[in-house]
């Protein structure tokens, strides 16, 4: 039997495209992926400086990384961003779509336009990703989406960005059913509060304390964590299939 990290056809290197994988988790994630022999491409929207340092920590490191810009949302982006990934590698196994926005206000409040935003990259762009995916994946391969525990536990002023990581719950469980016959599972992680530089911003100390004590470890979840579970679901986790995650420390 094949090793998680070789293509299980022709005993090649796997390979990973990681969109947003430039910045926070999907820094982490890209970081992970490639330290288990999966040779990574780093997707970026606009910042270029950002996905060479992940691509150069991961071959520095011993590993594989090549970096691509592209509009998640954009269909001939994502498609040109997959046949790079094709060319370059000579297929794909793995695709992690950690790239979105989050715009918060109540739902009295939020603007349509900040609305239309979240849902062009959060929607749309899980649609067009996962469209590609699901054409283009080789047997054996993974996709793996990401939700929001937030979804489930309901915050004021997340009424928007809530709604669209529910969209991404659906097309996740949806998509596993429609993969029949390809040998290829569809799952998603659901982080909880979760410590990066965005997280960070704008809250006080107050209300960093009261999120780490909603779990029952009393901290806040690391990139790390979350990499753990992409790194599972994306490589030994084949009887995992059609899920939602929730890694959040056992928030309820």
């Amino acid at each position: 039997m094949s090793s998680p990290t070789t293509n299980t056809s022709s005993g090649d290197p796997r390979v990973a495209i990681v969109t947003g994988g430039s910045g926070g988790i999907g820094r982490v994630v890209s970081q992970r992926l490639a330290a288990d022999g999966i040779s990574v491409v780093v997707h970026y929207a606009g910042n270029p400086a950002h996905a060479e340092e992940v691509a150069s920590s991961i071959t520095d490191a011993g590993g594989s990384a090549s970096i691509f810009q592209a509009d998640v949302a954009d269909e001939h982006q994502v498609e040109d961003l997959f046949a790079s990934a094709e060319e370059q590698h000579g297929g794909i196994d793995v695709v992690v779509h950690t790239a979105g926005i989050m715009l918060l206000s109540p739902l009295a409040e939020l603007s349509l336009d900040d609305l239309d935003r979240m849902h062009r990259t959060n929607i749309r762009g899980t649609f067009v990703v996962n469209q590609q995916a699901a054409r283009r994946l080789r047997r054996g391969g993974a996709i793996v989406n990401f939700s929001s525990s937030v979804v489930k536990l309901a915050f004021p002023t997340y009424t928007g960005y809530a709604a669209t990581k529910g969209a991404v719950d659906a097309i996740t469980m949806i998509l596993a059913k429609e993969m029949r016959g390809r040998d290829i599972t569809v799952n998603a992680v659901a982080p909880g509060p979760t410590a990066t530089p965005l997280f960070f911003e704008g809250k006080d100390q107050a209300t960093l304390d009261r999120l780490a004590n909603m779990s029952p470890t009393q901290r806040l979840g690391t990139p790390e964590d979350i990499a753990e579970t992409v790194a599972f679901l994306a490589g030994p986790g084949r009887w995992v299939n059609g899920q939602v995650i929730y890694v959040n420390g056992g928030i309820a």
